[in-house]
Formats: C-alpha cells, structure tokens, sequence
C-alpha cells in the first residue's frame, strides 16, 4: 500500500513530478521557458502541501500525545 502522507511530503517525489511534467511540455513542442515556469510553480505548490501535510502530522501528533496525559493524571 501506498504511504501517501510521506509521498506528499518527499522532495523527491516532487522533483520527479516536475521533472516529468517538464519534459512532457517540451517534448509536445511546448517553449522550454514554459517548462521552466511550470516546474517552478509545481516545486513551490510541493513546498505548501508538504509543509501543510507535515504540520497535520505533528498536530496529530501533538493531539495524541496530549490526550494520552491527560488519560494518566
């Protein structure tokens, strides 16, 4: 199965994904400059959903933590 909250917050998964949608642009005759704008947009919507997904994870996290203490007191 795939773990899609670490898959969201891998560089590398992002960096394949522009890297592909990139050359699929310029291989369909698309300008590379657009590639290059596309890519970066990709890469910086990347940083968002991973620091969004990263800090969920955390609060879950934080959450968890939180409730357990409160259990034991």
């Amino acid at each position: 199965m795939v773990d899609w909250k670490k898959k969201l917050t891998s560089r590398k998964f992002w960096a394949a994904i522009a890297s592909f949608v990139s050359m699929l642009i310029i291989a369909l005759g698309g300008a590379e400059e657009t590639g290059t704008q596309i890519t970066a947009l990709i890469m910086a919507g990347a940083s968002v959903i991973a620091y969004i997904v990263g800090e969920g994870l955390a609060d879950a996290a934080g959450a968890q933590e939180g409730g357990a203490e409160s259990r034991q007191g």
